[in-house]
């Protein structure tokens, strides 16, 4: 058996694609790497007894050159005993009509036509010809660009897209010895004669760059790929402790999301800036967001100390408001609208969807006297109410007589004393009486009308308010 089939085989024994019963689409352009990675993976199916199907996508950009390269694969394909599937997209159309660059289209299309062709044939596997040679040039190419620890990781190896998975079982494999494992087994493969000219960033990386790196270190290239593969390992490990983090301090909020301050501040700068990614991922598009500058001026207006309050515009609608200790990071709030409900003595539940809270009315046989309680309930003499109550938000010029305060205080500066953040508070709801009295604010204070007397007997109204989810 072929050395390098050999090492194929010991490197990829349990990896579940090889599993007996499975299906694998490869994606074979016709070059050396494909070709290669397609007799490899051939070799292995007689053994292991998965199905195996190549696919290519013909972008016709280069006329004759990209049909031969079709006739090439599913010649190759028949005469090896492989399914074949093939699709002819005029990608100088499509791009010209969707204004993206080659490369960027392409990919998105050819990605398309693969995931298409494995659900067709049931398939759970697509597997890719990156080799160690594009690891090392991805690696190099995202440092000059301008990178972070993710951006070092370089290819992963295998990744999900679309409840299928993308394999690349020839990334610990040199290009040499990909042409070398070609001409010992007679494989036959296309040179794509776009590959040497430099207008394309990666083909400049690998004919310039890196050969005069390997003047000053000849490994050059193992460097970069041993730098990859600790990358992703450490990587790997800080996205989980970001995740754990997200879970502990994070909670949706309509279409946003709204984080815990104090948690966030307790995070190392690294995973405050993970921790703000995860919720930047969720933004569409994302390219015009996710860059290193946005990430730290968001994690840093959480973190400061200096101000309470302020907002962040973040791109793409979204905005960062922070309101205390609450900090809330999504698409811009619309100004709310007032809301006003009557209360039904024949129906004990009030929902009010603008404050996602219920409130329920009920009869009491004790009032609580902890003022602490009067925050999520609070005890009235129903004979002193003027009915019928309404539950409504707050209007300009309203008034509050809180329990244990001579005089009143305007709603608005209770709001303020209380750090309720003002992107909420036309959304906390009011009790008010048939006079326009207001007798609690749930969450905050109760007023000092209709308060339960103990020297007689009295018949009590209990009002809660509950969180709606």
């Amino acid at each position: 058996m072929d050395e390098l089939l050999l090492r194929f085989e010991s490197w990829t024994r349990g990896e579940k694609w090889r599993s007996p019963g499975t299906a694998v689409v490869a994606a074979v352009s016709g070059g050396p790497d494909s070709m290669a990675l397609l007799h490899l993976l051939k070799a292995l199916s007689d053994g292991d007894g998965f199905s195996l199907i190549a696919a290519h996508v013909n972008h016709k950009f280069r006329g004759e050159e990209s049909d031969a390269e079709e006739a090439l694969v599913r010649g190759v394909a028949k005469e090896w005993g492989i399914r074949f599937e093939s699709a002819a997209i005029d990608m100088p159309a499509y791009i010209e009509e969707s204004g993206m660059n080659p490369q960027e289209a392409s990919r998105e299309r050819r990605y398309e036509y693969l995931i298409e062709t494995a659900r067709r044939h049931c398939a759970s596997f697509i597997a890719l010809g990156h080799h160690a040679d594009d690891q090392a040039e991805t690696v190099l190419m995202r440092i000059v660009r301008g990178t972070g620890i993710e951006g070092l990781a370089g290819i992963a190896g295998t990744r999900s897209e679309k409840e299928l998975e993308l394999i690349r079982p020839l990334l610990r494999i040199p290009k040499c010895e990909l042409l070398d494992y070609a001409s010992r087994n007679g494989i036959p493969y296309a040179t794509d004669s776009s590959n040497s000219k430099r207008k394309y960033f990666r083909n400049a990386v690998r004919l310039d760059v890196l050969p005069f790196l390997e003047r000053y270190n000849p490994r050059i290239k193992g460097a970069l790929r041993r730098l990859a593969e600790t990358a992703a390992v450490d990587n790997d490990y800080m996205e989980q402790e970001a995740r754990r983090a997200f879970a502990e301090s994070v909670t949706r909020a309509g279409e946003g999301w709204t984080v815990d301050r104090r948690r966030f501040c307790g995070l190392h700068v690294a995973l405050q800036r993970r921790l703000i990614k995860l919720i930047l991922n969720y933004v569409t598009p994302q390219a015009q967001i996710l860059d290193y500058e946005g990430v730290t001026e968001a994690a840093a207006a959480v973190s400061s100390e200096q101000r309470t309050t302020g907002s962040l515009d973040i791109g793409n609608g979204w905005v960062l408001v922070r309101e205390y200790e609450r900090v809330y990071i999504g698409p811009r709030p619309q100004a709310s609208g007032s809301f006003e409900y009557k209360v039904n003595e024949s129906d004990p539940v009030l929902r009010i969807p603008e404050a996602r809270a219920v409130l329920r009315f009920e009869r009491a046989f004790a009032a609580c006297d902890n003022p602490s309680e009067y925050r999520t309930e609070a005890f009235f003499d129903e004979s002193r109410l003027s009915l019928p109550l309404t539950v409504r938000n707050r209007r300009t010029g309203d008034r509050f007589e809180p329990i244990g305060l001579n005089g009143s205080k305007k709603v608005q500066d209770m709001f303020v004393d209380a750090k309720v953040p003002k992107s909420l508070r036309d959304s906390v709801p009011l009790l008010v009486d048939a006079r326009g009295t207001v007798l609690w604010i749930p969450g905050l204070r109760r007023s000092r009308h209709a308060l339960p007397e103990r020297t007689k007997e009295t018949k009590l109204m209990r009002v809660a308010v509950e969180t709606e989810t």
